[in-house]
């Protein structure tokens, strides 16, 4: 049975979106019945900020009419104008909407990453036949975790649509278009970013096709009577027409989106879609061993904070050197998507804030990397890496629950230790994935 399940695109994805439906459905009765919603409180926001973006559904009267009278709301004004239906009357019939949107974005990034995995391996792809790369797929598609977080309200997957939908452009050498899915991704979601310097680095002579002649003479010409091997000819060299394109029209679609939305919702909008993301302290809810230092850091009148050296604010150090550099430079050029994957890990891992809704921008590459990993070669490998992942979570939900629920001081040792464990365990897998690349 198993077998021609999978071999049937049309079936995966009928199971993926019923069990999106059934998860959606399973929401509005739990929401009803429970004291324990099941519509993520982030959602609320979402769809609040919606309201005041008209004078007619806007919950206090007169201007300005922007998303960001709702306190709280930190993201991009795009993501308001797209929740907006949900104003519509009858509201209880329209509320559901962006969980609808989200939970199709995760269908639509679970087809183009089957798209690549059946993807020939002369075009980055892994040349697998429809069956097998079905299987792979449904790692994403049939994911519980997965639709559980788009259902409940979570914008996650609309991020990774994005982003996967980047990385087939880029294997398509839809040089544009991979720039114009960049700009955007990293408008909606600041993180995308780190994904810039692997793409430009795979983008070499060997796969995108050879510079132009007036562009080398150019360079030789500049170089007359100098080293052709050397150091400046090869700074030269790495600026290709396709590098040039690509962050061209990177930087046109961000800077035009930030043009567009500042112009609408002038300081405001750059202050809580990007400035805040710098400064935040969210202790709640943080698998991060940074957790306890910013919940310290957020009492400004303790004596911690102003003897304290803040360490949480230099946390973005190791975490852009390892995501944004080392791992493109040392792995793009063997296998990008694999990369895409030992970045966004290593981003969220040595991120201060790491909550449930951020292992999706990494688990989205996951079934790009499985099919030649050492998890699936050496089976006890995989399970003990998944066992520890599933458990490191579970003990820090545990010490949560008692902090945030019963209202037991958890902090130290208890908080502290799990996320401590927690952070070693996505090391050990870091650098298994990275061993693998």
């Amino acid at each position: 049975v198993m077998p021609t399940f999978f071999a049937s695109p049309t079936r995966v994805i009928t199971a993926a979106i019923l069990l999106r439906v059934a998860l959606l459905l399973y929401g509005l009765v739990q929401d009803t019945l429970s004291p324990i919603k099941y519509t993520d409180i982030d959602y609320l926001v979402f769809t609040d900020a919606a309201r005041f973006l008209s004078p007619r559904t806007s919950p206090t009267s007169g201007p300005p009419y922007t998303p960001y009278r709702r306190h709280t709301y930190r993201y991009t004004p795009l993501l308001a104008w797209l929740l907006f239906p949900t104003t519509c009357s009858p509201r209880w019939l329209w509320f559901s909407f962006g969980k609808v949107l989200f939970a199709a974005g995760d269908v639509v990034a679970g087809v183009l990453i089957a798209a690549i995995l059946r993807k020939s391996k002369d075009k980055g792809g892994l040349g697998m036949d429809t069956e097998i790369a079905m299987r792979f797929a449904a790692v994403w598609l049939l994911n519980p975790m997965v639709a559980q977080i788009s259902t409940r309200g979570s914008a996650e997957g609309l991020v990774d649509t994005i982003v996967v939908a980047l990385l087939w452009a880029v294997l398509e050498r839809r040089v544009k278009l991979a720039g114009v899915l960049l700009g955007l991704a990293v408008h909606v979601k600041i993180y995308p970013f780190i994904y810039g310097g692997a793409v430009l680095w795979w983008m070499d002579e060997e796969r995108m096709g050879p510079i132009s002649s007036s562009r080398r003479t150019k360079g030789k010409k500049k170089l007359a009577g100098g080293d052709g091997d050397g150091l400046v000819q090869r700074v030269i060299a790495f600026f290709t027409p396709v590098r040039i394109m690509f962050v061209a029209w990177s930087l046109c679609t961000f800077i035009l989106l930030n043009t567009a939305m500042y112009a609408l919702y002038g300081r405001p909008f750059l202050q809580h879609t990007y400035f805040y993301h710098f400064t935040r302290l969210d202790h709640r809810h943080n698998f991060s061993p940074y957790n306890t230092l910013l919940y310290l850091s957020s009492a400004p009148s303790s004596s911690f904070t102003a003897n304290s050296l803040h360490l949480e604010s230099l946390a973005f150090l190791p975490q852009l050197l390892l995501s944004a550099f080392l791992i493109p430079l040392a792995l793009a050029k063997k296998d990008l998507p694999a990369t895409l994957l030992a970045q966004t890990f290593a981003f969220v891992t040595f991120n201060k804030v790491c909550t449930s809704q951020y292992f999706l921008w990494y688990l989205v590459f996951l079934p790009f990397y499985l099919p030649r990993s050492s998890l699936l070669e050496r089976r006890r490998l995989g399970v003990l890496a998944l066992s520890l992942w599933i458990a490191g979570q579970a003990v820090w939900l545990q010490q949560g629950f008692q902090l945030e629920f019963l209202g037991q001081s958890t902090f130290v040792p208890g908080l502290w230790a799990a996320g401590l464990g927690f952070f070693v365990v996505n090391c050990w897998i870091l650098g298994v994935v990275i061993g693998d690349v």
